[in-house]
């Protein structure tokens, strides 16, 4: 019996192997493909060619922190995926039997914005994990951050930050104040339900959490925080008209 059981369970942990191997292969060549039809470098600069295109220079830095904060707080100190994000993903799926969360990286949800689809698929997580590992190699943070958001999805037609920045708040990017930046930053995560002209209370919900992370990573302190939340009603009755 004891020899039955071990036989099933190397059998088991067979199936499983073969099966990873079929999805790591299957997304590896996802990858190759999408990387044949256009190179890295030949993205970059077709995203850099857009007239609305904005530098990193051009953002102010409470909506670079905000951006770090909320989507990917050690940016700066990994390679392109983070293994700690994608062990607290797991554990939370696990939990509620669901796919909610996938532990991406700014440098990962590039590659998607980019090459792939935003279907939860794990033969497209794993091509987009080969893509972020390709994109951390062919270029540094700064501009992995500049290319994220000028590639990233704000709702209601607006598909980088300065189309957002203007779209919004009628200003720039380097115009925009501590609420605003905040408020954009939290958007791309869910721009159908966070976007401030679909409804506003969710946007602020959103918003406070952006806020909660700066603090949490000190790049604001509680005062900073409350200070910018006391603009809540001047901009609630400012997209009230809008």
């Amino acid at each position: 019996m004891k020899k039955v059981i071990i036989s099933i369970i190397v059998i088991l942990i067979l199936i499983c192997i073969a099966i990873l191997s079929l999805l790591i292969g299957t997304g590896y060549n996802m990858y190759s493909e999408a990387l044949e039809e256009q190179s890295i470098q030949d993205k970059v600069n077709s995203i850099k060619s857009s007239d609305s295109y904005t530098s990193i220079n051009e953002m102010i830095d409470t909506y670079k922190n905000a951006v770090i904060a909320v989507e990917d707080h050690r940016f700066y100190k990994h390679n392109g995926v983070d293994p700690i994000s994608i062990i607290r993903a797991i554990g939370r799926n696990v939990i509620n039997a669901e796919l909610l969360e996938g532990g991406s990286t700014i440098t990962q949800q590039l590659a998607k914005n980019t090459y792939f689809t935003q279907n939860k698929e794990i033969t497209r997580k794993i091509a987009e994990i080969f893509m972020a590992f390709k994109y951390e190699k062919e270029c540094d943070k700064d501009t992995i951050l500049e290319l994220y958001v000028n590639t990233s999805y704000f709702g209601d037609g607006y598909y980088d930050i300065a189309s957002a920045s203007r779209g919004y708040f009628d200003k720039l990017p380097s115009e925009l104040n501590d609420y605003e930046a905040t408020m954009l930053a939290g958007v791309p995560n869910a721009p159908s339900v966070y976007a401030p002209t679909v409804n506003f209370e969710l946007a602020s919900q959103r918003q406070r959490q952006v806020l909660e992370k700066m603090v949490e990573y000190d790049y604001i302190d509680e005062q900073k925080k409350d200070e910018i939340l006391a603009q809540t009603e001047e901009y609630r009755e400012y997209f009230q008209n809008k």
